[in-house]
């Protein structure tokens, strides 16, 4: 945790921008796996570890603005549970590394919360992204289960946002921890992969690194001699020499803040020329895309960017013809190109997607987009001092979108489909950093930069 005045402040922040009503802030349950006492890792909410760092199941805590009071909610451990997991701090002792002055049991979150509901006051709630949620608010609320999503507070939501989007120096370094971390396992994975092994293997290594840090993975791990596939987790599969290995992963620290990194790597070692000729070209894009990375350009902007600059190296290979802006305005890069270019990363990889990509990545004034190869972009806004953010580039040869492209003869007049039949086995290439957004531009966040230029990604593999 941080210390308790962090957390205190962000609350009264959180009260006088709210202003009226009650606030729940719900903290997660255990998961079992495949019966209640095998459980899933635990993983606290994060807005609840934001406003109030405790990392412990079964709790919640109600900030009432208009009586200015603030209540934790939870079971002190009984005997019975000491004996299998040993002791731990009281909840009146938590309270007190929060700055909570008042703790109830659990079960008193009930009686409180329909006496406000019945009395008409305004209970704002997070939309719910687990079951258990649901059924709680469905319990405490009396509302129908399909309903709670829909009546969850647009003005906590916004408010959430508006606090959550711009990282403080206690969490930057926190970041920087996670990052670190993670290009240690990209040194690793990048050491590790060989002809003959499995991705299962390497990622097994990779992982393991995470978790002997003193965290767990930010999310599961991607690692594929598929990497055309934008999200495909590591199989039992042999890699083989002349493919490139995809290697997104990322740490998640002790207090949560998650780490996002991606490289892609030759198995044998040494790159193809194509293969180098490719990378080059993803490797050029993600430079000037973070280059560009400045308060108040939009980030919608830096994607077409990206778009154009991809259009135009793939133009030097015989895929792209005509003129690469009338290409970018068709959408011709989205044949290549399917995913956004990045997203807001903090104690949630996808920073507080649980909350709307509407309310995070864009404004009111500024909708996201539906269409296909822009429906993914989940940050379109304009970027502010604070952000951070993952830069992510890629390229992707999928061979059913392209026969589905080809059998339409879609874009035709952008698109060489006998030349891009050549290349419908490459698979794919994807380069990412994190960035964190300062006054005058940004700078990539972590000390240590895992290898990233072809001479820097050979020589390493080499050792």
């Amino acid at each position: 945790m941080f210390n308790a005045e962090i957390y205190q402040q962000r609350r009264s922040q959180l009260k006088s921008k709210v202003k009226s009503g009650i606030i729940l802030l719900m903290g997660n349950e255990q998961v079992g796996m495949n019966f209640l006492h095998n459980g899933y890792t635990f993983r606290q909410d994060s807005s609840f570890l934001y406003y109030v760092g405790i990392d412990l199941p079964h709790l919640g805590v109600i900030i009432d603005i208009d009586n200015d009071t603030e209540t934790l909610f939870g079971d002190d451990l009984t005997i019975d549970d000491i004996i299998w997991t040993g002791p731990q701090a009281s909840m009146k002792d938590w309270a007190g590394k929060t700055a909570i002055s008042e703790v109830k049991k659990y079960k008193a979150i009930i009686s409180i919360l329909q006496s406000a509901y019945h009395g008409g006051r305004t209970i704002h709630f997070l939309p719910p992204y687990r079951d258990e949620h649901t059924l709680k608010l469905h319990e405490w609320l009396g509302m129908p289960p399909q309903v709670c999503a829909d009546k969850a507070s647009v003005e906590l939501i916004k408010t959430i946002v508006s606090m959550r989007s711009y990282k403080q120096p206690e969490e930057i370094e926190e970041m920087e921890k996670a990052v670190d971390i993670s290009a240690e396992m990209h040194e690793l994975f990048m050491k590790s992969v060989r002809p003959g092994k499995t991705e299962l293997e390497v990622a097994g290594l990779v992982e393991g690194l995470a978790l002997s840090s003193g965290g767990q993975l930010a999310y599961p791990a991607i690692l594929t001699a598929s990497g055309e596939t934008l999200h495909i987790h590591a199989r039992n599969v042999v890699l083989e020499s002349g493919q490139m290995a995809l290697c997104d992963i990322g740490a998640e620290t002790a207090m949560h803040y998650a780490g996002d990194l991606t490289r892609t790597a030759p198995v044998n070692g040494k790159f193809t020329d194509l293969q180098k000729d490719m990378y080059n070209m993803i490797l050029a894009i993600q430079l000037a895309a973070i280059d560009a990375c400045k308060p108040g350009t939009l980030y919608k902007d830096i994607h077409a960017l990206s778009g154009e600059m991809l259009l135009e190296g793939l133009k030097s290979f015989g895929i792209i013809k005509g003129d690469v802006k009338e290409a970018l305005a068709a959408d011709a890069h989205t044949l290549f190109f399917q995913c956004g270019l990045g997203h807001m990363i903090g104690l949630d990889v996808h920073d507080m997607e649980n909350l709307g990509e509407q309310y995070v990545g864009y404004t009111q004034q500024m909708k996201k987009q539906t269409n296909f190869g822009w429906k993914s972009l989940r940050l379109g806004r304009a970027l502010e001092p604070g952000f951070t953010i993952t830069v992510e580039p890629g390229i992707y040869f999928i061979p059913t979108l392209i026969d589905i492209w080809k059998s339409k003869n879609k874009l035709a007049n952008f698109i060489n489909y006998s030349e891009l039949e050549k290349f419908k086995t490459f698979g794919g290439i994807r380069i990412e950093d994190e960035v964190l957004i300062t006054e005058k531009g940004n700078r990539i966040l972590g000390n240590k930069m895992p290898p990233k230029t072809v001479a820097e990604m050979e020589a390493i593999q080499q050792q």
